[in-house]
């Protein structure tokens, strides 16, 4: 059985090793049969974030898609939405960005982008995946002669964001006076992400900017925000901002160097862009992981909430299909896509801006608009992994549980023969006794 190569965003794997020079090449190739179906103007755009194997994963792709007779743009290091956002401005027919986002150095990524900015669904990267395996295709659709592609480097395009970034911001407000400490991670945000915020007035500070190929992520950025707060407590800074190793995510912490959960950063941005008449329909999307909590808070403000699945694609796929235009995960990615199709942390920290900038309020006040409710987890091991809706009695012991005002959430690993259990409800007590009642029923309905 052959391996499955896409993951829930894109693929990913150890640099050398899963994800080595003739794989990229080869899908690289594959992903250039599917795009050349229907070209328009027979460009694909490039980036990456600041991996050392960056360089060879790179060159790899360079050669598979000119192998097949594509033109390539290389743009050198750019934080992932800003390759969503330049692929459809530069009028590529399609974008790749080679990151493993927030994974440690010696991993890396393969992200693809259609002409529109878009992450590829599901359907088109099980396309590329079978022409990655047809040894027939990949040979017969190698160019020769002046059917080959070229490649070049453009180093100025990195403005084309920065202004795009810019024209976010409300042009009525200034950064003036305030002062933001910038974790870049050592990543793809390290030239933009200072050059922005000092542009809007900001008295800038940046922390791990001086990336060297093998410090991306390494205790630092999104993943480590404890030493972001470590900073804003020191220098008396207003707020300060962690990103991720392709800047995708956001991380804010308060003047008290305190981190701000996820679940509250969502809901005050929400409520906020629904004040400025600026949120669609009224309402957003997060995901099944997030807390009953912000379902309240956002009910009692006259937002509704949507539940997608796992993951910011799935998040962007119920925007698209009902028409919104905020949603994201408490893990930091955040989509405002009236400005990008991705989770864009630059994007996201000027919305934080502007709301703290229009509420006469400290970021510790501001951003912690409600409680969380308790939550237990519970994990379980199994041998099969049996539908849950097959199992005889689990529909009823569930209905029982939500009518007693608990949120349930089981579904089995991706990745691990488990199954995840999360409990959600206002009293831990009560949950206790549910979380008992339900672990010890799937334990025998899954193991006798």
């Amino acid at each position: 059985m052959k391996q499955k190569l896409f993951g829930t965003d894109g693929v990913r794997g150890m640099a050398g090793k899963k994800l080595n020079a003739q794989m990229a090449m080869r899908l690289a190739m594959a992903a250039g049969i599917y795009f050349r179906k229907n070209p328009v103007t027979n460009k694909f755009l490039i980036g990456k974030d600041t991996r050392r194997s960056g360089y060879m994963i790179e060159n790899a792709i360079v050669s598979g898609l000119t192998a097949v007779g594509y033109d390539v743009r290389q743009i050198g290091p750019m934080p992932t939405p800003a390759i969503s956002f330049l692929t459809e401005d530069m009028r590529c027919d399609g974008g790749i960005m080679i990151s493993a986002s927030h994974n440690p150095y010696f991993d890396n990524g393969i992200k693809f982008f259609d002409s529109f900015g878009n992450k590829l669904n599901e359907e088109a990267e099980a396309q590329i995946e079978e022409i990655y395996n047809n040894e027939d295709l990949i040979n017969t659709n190698q160019k020769t002669e002046f059917e080959i592609g070229r490649s070049k480097r453009v180093d100025d395009v990195i403005g084309r964001y920065i202004v795009h970034i810019k024209n976010s911001f409300p042009k009525g407000l200034t950064l003036k006076g305030i002062r933001v400490v910038l974790d870049t991670a050592n990543g793809a945000a390290y030239k933009v992400a200072p050059t922005i915020f000092a542009e809007l007035g900001a008295d800038v500070i940046v922390i791990n900017d001086t990336p060297n190929g093998s410090n991306i992520n390494l205790n630092c950025g999104a993943m480590h925000p404890e030493i972001l707060g470590e900073e804003v407590r020191k220098l008396r800074a207003d707020l300060g901002f962690a990103f991720d190793g392709d800047a995708d995510r956001l991380v804010v912490v308060d003047e008290n160097g305190d981190v701000i959960d996820g679940d509250k950063l969502l809901g005050k941005l929400a409520t906020y862009l629904n004040e400025q008449d600026n949120l669609k329909s009224n309402t957003m999307c997060a995901t099944v992981m997030s807390n009953k909590a912000l379902e309240d808070y956002l009910s009692k403000n006259g937002v509704s909430l949507l539940r997608s699945s796992v993951g910011d694609k799935y998040v962007l796929e119920i925007l698209g299909k009902e028409g919104l235009n905020f949603g994201g995960e408490q893990s930091g990615h955040i989509i405002l896509s009236d400005y990008v199709k991705t989770g864009d942390a630059l994007i996201s920290s000027l919305a934080v801006m502007a709301c703290y900038l229009r509420n006469d309020e400290p970021i510790s006040k501001l951003f912690n608009p409600f409680s969380l409710y308790p939550q237990l987890q519970k994990n379980l091991a199994v041998i099969d992994k049996i539908p849950l809706e097959k199992i005889s009695g689990y529909s009823q012991l569930v209905q029982k549980i939500e009518k007693d005002g608990s949120r349930v959430l089981v579904r089995y690993s991706g990745t691990e023969n488990l199954l995840r259990i999360l409990l959600e409800g206002k009293d831990e007590k009560t949950l206790e006794g549910q979380m008992n009642d339900l672990y010890v029923f799937l334990k025998k309905a899954l193991h006798d």
